[in-house]
C-alpha cells in the first residue's frame, strides 16, 4: 500500500511540475472580441508563446497579446504593424510602412480611415484585423514593449480550427514583391 501512495505522489509531483514548467514558457488565451476577424474568431482558444521576445525581435506581421492599462486593465490581441523608428501611414484604404504598401490578405475589409504615426523607440504600433471595428493604435496610440505579454503561435480551440499563427514579416515580404 505504501507503494502505491509514493507512485501516486511522484505521478502528482511531475504533474505539477510539468505545469508550471509549461505555465512558464507559454499562456493561454480567449479570444473575446471581433478586432482580429477573419484571422482570431471569438471563443477561439490560443497559446500565447511568453518568451518570444526576450530571445528574438519582433516583426511586422506577428500577433501579439499585450496588457492594455485602460480602466479596468485586460488584455489585447492584435498585429504587429509597425517597429520603433517605423513610419506608418494609413491612406486610401492602404496601409504603408516607410512609404512600402503592405500586402494583407488577412483584413477583413481596407481601412476606412488615414493618418500617419511615428512609432518610438521601445513601442510597437499595432492595428487589428478587422480594422473598420478595431480599437487599436490609431484610437489609444503605441504599445509599450514592456506591456508585451508574448506572440501567439496556435489555434488550439475549437478542435477544428486549430493552426499555427505565422508570423511573416510584412515588410519585408512586400518588398520582394
Amino acid at each position: 500500500m505504501l507503494g502505491l501512495i509514493t507512485e501516486i505522489f511522484k505521478t502528482v509531483l511531475f504533474a505539477v511540475l510539468l505545469y508550471l514548467a509549461i505555465s512558464a514558457v507559454t499562456d493561454r488565451v480567449r479570444v473575446e472580441n471581433i478586432s482580429m476577424q477573419p484571422t482570431l474568431n471569438e471563443g477561439e482558444l490560443l497559446v500565447v508563446y511568453k518568451l518570444a521576445y526576450r530571445f528574438g525581435e519582433p516583426h511586422r506581421g506577428d500577433i501579439i497579446v499585450f496588457h492594455h492599462n485602460r480602466q479596468p486593465p485586460e488584455d489585447y490581441i492584435k498585429r504587429v504593424i509597425g517597429l520603433p523608428g517605423d513610419r506608418v501611414r494609413v491612406e486610401g484604404g492602404q496601409v504603408y510602412v516607410n512609404d512600402i504598401p503592405l500586402i494583407e490578405p488577412y483584413l477583413a475589409e481596407p481601412p476606412a480611415y488615414s493618418g500617419v504615426w511615428e512609432v518610438p523607440p521601445n513601442s510597437l504600433f499595432v492595428l487589428g484585423d478587422n480594422r473598420n471595428r478595431s480599437s487599436d493604435s490609431r484610437i489609444w496610440g503605441f504599445v509599450p514593449m514592456s506591456d508585451v505579454v508574448g506572440r501567439a503561435v496556435l489555434i488550439y480551440w475549437p478542435p477544428g480550427k486549430i493552426r499555427l499563427l505565422s508570423h511573416t514579416d510584412l515588410l519585408a515580404q512586400a518588398a520582394a514583391r
